[in-house]
């Protein structure tokens, strides 16, 4: 496990914001619960979540649509499956 530095934590917050604020309330719980226990690896799968639009971002989030393609792992299934836990 890799400690985010206060840099990289201000940057991931930054990344994290989304035009939808159901999707900002989502993520910023999740952040709130998790941020410290981040790996690389999970900065890395959410940078894979935040690429997605806002409303393709809420589907999945509110379980509406599962993860396919790039975004089915294992990983970000865990992560997904957390944040529409909060």
């Amino acid at each position: 496990m890799s400690g985010l530095t206060e840099l990289e934590r201000t940057r991931l917050r930054w990344r994290a914001r989304r035009g939808l604020l159901e999707n900002d309330l989502i993520i910023t719980r999740y952040l709130d619960a998790y941020e410290t226990q981040l790996t690389d690896e999970d900065v890395d799968a959410l940078a894979r979540l935040f690429e997605l639009g806002d409303n393709d971002l809420l589907d999945l989030l509110l379980a509406r649509k599962e993860p396919e393609g790039e975004l089915d792992t294992p990983r970000l299934r865990a992560i997904i499956g957390k944040m529409r836990e909060l």
